[in-house]
């Protein structure tokens, strides 16, 4: 990782004194007794030193530090970002990074994958990080254990795993799979301290009170009020291989609410708070000293249509889904039900990353637009029912799906009111979110209000969504059986070029946004809050809220200016000090 833009080396300003003519030497003589006698400061710039302690709040509860047994977890998860790496990290453009890897290649045919490691990383312990650290932490992956998420277990059974030397690994694929890399930030465990292990073993080793990792922080101590753990003490790494982070101490202190987390702020316990939810978000932007961070979350909330149900066949109109889709208000769904804090969706792949087409079609709110694509569709009123029948003469009438929550609900009914000023008849369905899963997995609905998780998913591969062979019994829950569609998306995942996936996403998502298969709605939006104190934050869009950790090592409170005589050092107060 280079030293981001916002880290300044201090400048120093010398004369470079030429004696050629005495009066030169006389004039740069003069200068320097000018500014002395002046009292004006030779010109420096801040530069960040070690020191000082930031604490953030975290909402839920200390279960186990470990990075396979907190993905349930996500406070947890976030200690854990500052305590272990993986071999790959994904930048903010979803473009993968060197961490514990140092570089890679791929075979032309795309099924080899060699991977030279670091020789510099050393665990927390003090041991070497290696080779056999890596292959040990596979095999738990590919152990079939329960805790294991089955598409990774089906994934890692058929890798093959060899370590060539004690810094060289070759993995060897079954077949091309560009999304690969999107496999391997997965925190690798000391094999020195867990071998012997599996993760049955593992769910109740002390190593989760106390890890050990080769992260920017090290685990210090725990926070203990009565018989209960309130918060985590970490320790900046001095063996660190990106260099030993500015500050000192990090702690993370747990709340059972984020109004508990807001009041912790406002008491001096806490400098950060790790989500601001919707319920607090007026008092953080009242507070004059918290710094505000937002991004978009890889949750993508959208309409799924199902194009194959006989019942609602006019749905295989692209004019009727246009129409559908230009009738919705999303502008009044994101202030009503987020706060003002979304963002619209334009098509199925996350915007600000690599793979996103920025000249995409973009359909707006626009009930006049609707109302012209609604009339091409074909559709006829029936003045004796007193309602709209499509060209086949069925009722143009559905049932929108949607998961119990109170967000979901309150989209469903402003989706409900816009297709009906539309001339759609629309009846709601509240089931539980499992239940609503369960009758997409069998297509038994006819639209479907749900979010697409792609947390932890930099690499954008809509492939399981939206190719052909997903039809029957995988995730293309629209149907949508588009043979062009689905052979970009197969090439995209089998090569490794770069160039050539952006090129066949931006076809596939042109043709996605000209056929609109199902409505891609909007992303809701992660907010941090950091005080004024902390330097060097820095946001951009995310996979997972603990990606805004990605550059903490840089993160710094105290900053120093150094010119020729003098040092000085900026310093603010902690409460944990």
């Amino acid at each position: 990782m280079g030293c981001p833009f916002y880290l300044k080396l201090m400048k120093k300003y010398r004369w470079q004194l030429l004696i050629i003519l005495v009066t030169g030497l006389i004039v740069g003589i003069l200068l320097i007794l000018q500014q002395l006698d002046s009292g004006e400061e030779i010109e420096s710039t801040p530069a960040p030193i070690s020191g000082g302690v930031y604490t953030e709040a975290l909402v839920g509860q200390f279960m186990r530090l470990n990075p396979f047994l907190d993905m349930y977890n996500p406070p947890d998860h976030a200690v854990d970002q500052l305590i272990f790496n993986g071999l790959v990290r994904f930048d903010s453009r979803g473009i993968p990074q060197a961490d514990l890897a140092e570089s890679w290649g791929v075979s032309q045919d795309g099924t080899v994958y060699n991977f030279s490691l670091r020789t510099d990383v050393f665990w927390h312990d003090g041991e070497v990080f290696d080779s056999r650290d890596v292959l040990f932490t596979i095999g738990i992956l590919q152990s079939q254990h329960g805790l294991i998420p089955e598409d990774l277990r089906n994934f890692w059974a058929e890798v093959e795993v060899v370590a060539l030397s004690d810094s060289q690994l070759q993995f060897l694929l079954p077949e091309p799979f560009a999304p690969f890399l999107d496999y391997l930030t997965f925190g690798i465990l000391p094999e020195h301290i867990l071998d012997g292990s599996g993760l049955e073993e593992m769910v109740d080793d002390p190593f989760n009170l106390a890890p050990v990792g080769t992260g920017p922080f090290r685990f210090q101590r725990l926070l203990v009020e009565g018989d209960e753990i309130v918060g985590v003490v970490l320790e900046a790494f001095d063996s660190y291989f990106l260099d030993r982070p500015y500050l000192d101490e990090f702690i993370f202190r747990y709340y059972t609410s984020s109004e508990d987390a807001m009041a912790a702020y406002r008491q001096g316990e806490v400098e950060g708070i790790g989500d601001v939810h919707d319920s607090i978000l007026d008092q953080v932007l009242s507070e004059p000293d918290l710094s505000i961070y937002t991004a978009r979350e890889p949750l993508l909330t959208i309409v799924y249509l199902n194009l194959d149900n006989p019942e609602v066949s006019f749905l295989q109109n692209p004019d009727f889904r246009r129409a559908m889709m230009a009738s919705i208000d999303r502008s009044q769904i994101i202030e009503r039900t987020y706060n003002g804090q979304a963002v619209p969706a334009n098509g199925p792949i996350m915007p600000g990353t690599w793979a996103y087409y920025n000249d995409l079609e973009k359909i707006g709110y626009d009930p006049a637009e609707a109302q012209s694509l609604f009339a091409a569709s074909g559709v006829t009123f029936d003045e004796e029912a007193n309602r709209y029948l499509s060209e086949s003469g069925l009722p143009i009438e559905v049932t929108l799906l949607y998961p119990d929550t109170v967000e979901h609900t309150q989209i469903a009914e402003q989706i409900e009111s816009d297709w009906e000023a539309l001339g759609i008849d629309v009846t709601l369905e509240e089931k539980a979110y499992e239940d609503v899963l369960q009758d997409l997995a069998l297509r038994a609905y006819e639209t479907a209000l749900v979010d697409i998780n792609l947390t932890r998913s930099p690499d954008p591969d809509p492939y399981p969504f939206w190719g052909q062979a997903q039809i029957q019994s995988g995730q293309n829950y629209a149907e949508w059986d588009n043979r062009s569609a689905s052979e970009f998306l197969e090439q995209a995942r089998m090569t490794v070029d770069q160039g050539e996936r952006e090129r066949l996403y931006r076809n596939f998502q042109i043709l996605f946004m000209r056929e609109l298969p199902s409505l891609p709605l909007l992303y809701p939006v992660y907010t941090y809050a950091v005080t004024d104190d902390i330097n060097g934050v820095n946001l951009g869009p995310i996979f997972e809220p603990g990606d805004r950790f990605n550059n903490v090592h840089t993160w710094y409170i105290l900053s120093g200016r150094e010119d020729a005589a003098t040092e000085t050092v900026d310093e603010t107060p902690n409460p944990e000090e």
